[in-house]
């Protein structure tokens, strides 16, 4: 089963498209970073996945299938929106209460003994919690509605470094016990290396690249050796992006294996989610390359310029 599938999907406001020819499939059970600067598209696709938005042109499914906003999907997806959403001035009985009368499947019990645990007062008004405290408010109304997709925008940019490791303490967990498949926006890389699953990048409200994280580090390598040797070796491959120096130069490539032939003179090296992610952001107007052999997934890349 699929938890999102888009076709050519794409958002414009006015004449400014904030989302372009997305084409996407992401799997069940899987974590899926989502990833971009600022003003990519990455609220835009999370809205429409909900329904919260219509499209411009496309489609968008989820759940196997399931039209985006319909009464049967929202039972079973839970968003939480940029900034741990809380309604300051009421207590947190109250947004528990307020949650369970707007949902048709609320877990009470759960949320109340969750909250417990982690020591936050049920009396005490929202906005009187620290920001750590907020996000797990938020998070805990949207896991005790059981979701089977649990949409996460931004979750832990206002979070310390103790409230980000707790927050996706919570997440791993639901996700090892309840099977809950998530979809999270982050701009925290490191973070996100060591629990994605799935990498979707955007940039300039266009997809730059998707897949499984462990097909696209497989098939990616970085390059070093003389820089005065770097064209040449370029020609011959499917660059994603040259860093050159003085003396030596970096490719970052796509590779059909750690077996592929390495120039005298030059090594290979594994790639880094970061720097895979970073690198097709920054070559922005580069010409799609085939996609490798062992996925699946739709892939357009970035060439050197």
């Amino acid at each position: 089963m699929n938890i999102i599938e888009t076709k050519g999907l794409g958002k414009r406001y006015g004449k400014a498209w904030a989302l372009h020819d997305c084409t996407l499939t992401v799997p069940e059970g899987c974590l899926a970073a989502l990833v971009g600067p600022n003003g990519s598209g990455k609220s835009t696709l999370m809205n429409m996945a909900v329904g919260l938005t219509l499209p411009t042109e496309g489609t968008a499914s989820v759940l196997d299938g399931q039209a985006t906003g319909s009464p049967v999907a929202l039972d079973d997806i839970a968003f939480m929106a940029q900034d741990a959403p809380v309604y300051k001035n009421m207590s947190v009985a109250d947004m528990l209460h307020l949650t369970r009368n707007l949902n048709r499947r609320f877990d009470g019990p759960f949320a109340r003994a969750r909250l417990t645990d982690l020591g936050i007062p049920l009396k005490k008004k929202s906005g009187k919690l620290s920001g750590g405290q907020q996000a797990q408010v938020a998070l805990t109304l949207a896991l005790a509605r059981r979701p089977r997709l649990l949409i996460l925008d931004e979750p832990l940019s206002a979070l310390d470094p103790l409230a980000r490791q707790d927050f996706m303490a919570t997440v791993m967990t639901t996700m090892a016990d309840e099977g809950t498949s998530v979809l999270l926006s982050s701009h925290a890389l490191a973070e996100l290396e060591r629990v994605a699953d799935y990498l979707i990048v955007l940039g300039g409200g266009q997809l730059r690249i998707d897949g499984e994280v462990e097909d696209l580090l497989a098939t990616h390598r970085v390059l070093t050796g003389p820089t005065a040797e770097a064209d040449r070796y370029a020609s011959q491959l499917s660059v994603v992006q040259v860093k050159r120096a003085a003396a030596q130069a970096h490719l970052l490539v796509r590779s059909s294996g750690t077996d592929d032939p390495v120039l005298p003179g030059w090594e290979a090296h594994p790639v880094s989610l970061e720097e895979l992610t970073l690198a097709y952001l920054r070559a922005p107007h580069a010409e799609a390359l085939p996609k490798p052999a062992n996925t699946n997934h739709t892939e357009p890349t970035e060439a050197a310029r």
